[in-house]
């Protein structure tokens, strides 16, 4: 098997266990902590993070909120739309650092597109917070992967230089 086979075989794996994952803890949440049943839909671990159980009918940030269930259908396929591009991507990027984060991203997407085919919202329950202030909204670690193979993307492009091609040291000298 050739290297670049191998690398795609190890993401295609990475995607499915963020997507496994995620469901799993999805399903933690619904059944045995059944968040939703607590009181305040909320359960403290620590003093700056908690279980809360959230339904996001929206996409990034809460933008597009699919309030009828023919914009629910429509964030469906736009995500999945963006999901095949991913997975086109990361089929033809030949980095091992890029391929693995669309391998991120992928199984994050792919982990938030089934819930909102099941349930017509995506399940929310991690909730960083210090005080009353949170850095973040209330997010999955569907959410979580995305964001952080994004960032791995965005790092990999803007830090890494193009080595300036160097004049052959056989060229016949003018």
């Amino acid at each position: 098997m050739s290297i670049l086979l191998r690398q795609r075989v190890t993401a295609i794996g990475l995607a499915l266990a963020i997507f496994l994952a995620d469901q799993w803890l999805k399903r933690l949440m619904l059944g045995p902590l059944d968040l939703r049943r607590q009181p305040g839909g909320a359960i403290e671990i620590l003093p700056f993070f908690d279980l809360r159980w959230t339904e996001n009918y929206g996409v990034s940030l809460g933008m597009l909120t699919a309030d009828t269930m023919e914009m629910r259908w429509l964030l469906v396929l736009m995500t999945s739309a963006i999901a095949l591009f991913v997975f086109i991507w990361m089929l033809r990027e030949k980095a091992l650092g890029d391929i693995l984060a669309l391998a991120l991203v992928l199984g994050g997407a792919l982990g938030n597109i089934r819930d909102r085919v099941l349930h017509g919202y995506v399940i929310d329950y991690a909730d960083l917070h210090f005080g009353s202030f949170r850095p973040f909204l209330i997010f999955n670690l569907a959410d979580a992967a995305i964001t952080i193979g994004v960032v791995i993307i965005l790092a990999r492009t803007l830090l890494s230089r193009e080595k300036p091609e160097t004049v052959s040291q056989d060229a016949p000298e003018s």
